[in-house]
């Protein structure tokens, strides 16, 4: 199999960095393997930024220290463009959260699987790999 492209919604992204063997020891695998493409997304980090801001006693996460333990780790920054943007009004609304309608979006312009373990988001996309 030749090489692969992710893209790693918050949760997945955090546990990715923070605690990687809470993920499926095949998908620990793919994630290191460097001829795979590992995204993060933009939209990732400004969740992350909020969530921190409201000052929430369940979630201790730094916006800069997560984008920067991501860019040590060689995983690939994904901005967000407009055409991710113009796409979200297309989709269906199975889901409402903002930011996961952003990273399908974004998973349709990259042809990429999208890993999540949000049980919402497979009815969107056969390229959304649900982990349990």
């Amino acid at each position: 199999m030749g090489p692969r492209s992710f893209l790693l919604d918050t949760h997945i992204l955090l546990e990715a960095l923070l605690d990687p063997d809470q993920l499926p020891v095949v998908i620990q695998t793919e994630l290191m393997n460097p001829a795979n493409t590992v995204w993060f997304s933009v939209a990732s980090i400004w969740e992350i930024a909020i969530k921190s801001s409201l000052g929430r006693d369940d979630f201790s996460f730094n916006s800069r220290e997560i984008h920067q333990l991501a860019l040590e780790t060689s995983f690939t920054e994904l901005p967000i463009l407009s055409e991710h943007c113009h796409l979200v009004a297309n989709l269906p609304w199975h889901h409402r959260d903002p930011f996961d309608r952003l990273l399908l979006a974004q998973c349709e312009v990259l042809h990429t699987i999208l890993l999540t373990r949000d049980l919402a988001l497979p009815a969107y996309s056969p390229k959304v790999q649900l982990l349990t």
